[in-house]
């Protein structure tokens, strides 16, 4: 029997299969699954800025930040048995939801989250099998563990499986 994983904004979770992975209310932030395709194992974060460095370290959320929560994925995919050279990653979120007069950096999150998440994937050597990030448009994700397949709900743009 499939149990649906719910996986909270801030928040990081591991699934085997047949279980299933799923976090809604993506805008700014980003979904990142990495998974072990061989022992069909998983781990999902809602990720929402893009690093740690401003962070209170006394009491710092690690699925919170793109730095943090990737290098926590793989330490608990790791524990679990996951072999770091078959691990791949899949990637949604990081849209620019408002409109900004001012081109100010900071106001960023949406593509600079991507841009984060896809900069410690590479330097960890995860590749990234599949990315839909950016535009402006929320979305909700769901991760099949044993079929390792994403589906992509995005607002008023449907469903996409990848």
């Amino acid at each position: 029997m499939t149990t649906i994983i719910k996986v909270g904004m801030a928040d990081l979770k591991l699934a085997s299969a047949p279980d299933m992975l799923r976090t809604s209310g993506l805008g700014s932030c980003i979904g990142v699954i990495i998974y072990d395709e061989r022992i069909r194992l998983a781990g999902m974060a809602h990720i929402m800025l893009p690093n740690s460095s401003l962070a209170r370290k006394e009491s710092m959320n690690l699925a919170k930040y793109a730095d943090t929560a990737v290098e926590e994925v793989l330490r608990l995919l790791l524990d679990k048995g996951a072999s770091k050279f078959r691990l791949k990653a899949k990637m949604a979120g990081g849209a620019q939801m408002f409109t900004f007069k001012t081109s100010n950096e900071a106001m960023r999150i949406g593509p600079r989250n991507a841009e984060a998440v896809k900069e410690h994937l590479t330097r960890l050597q995860i590749p990234i099998v599949f990315e839909d990030t950016g535009g402006s448009s929320g979305r909700t994700i769901e991760f099949d563990v044993n079929s390792q397949v994403l589906e992509i709900r995005t607002v008023n743009k449907g469903v996409l499986h990848a």
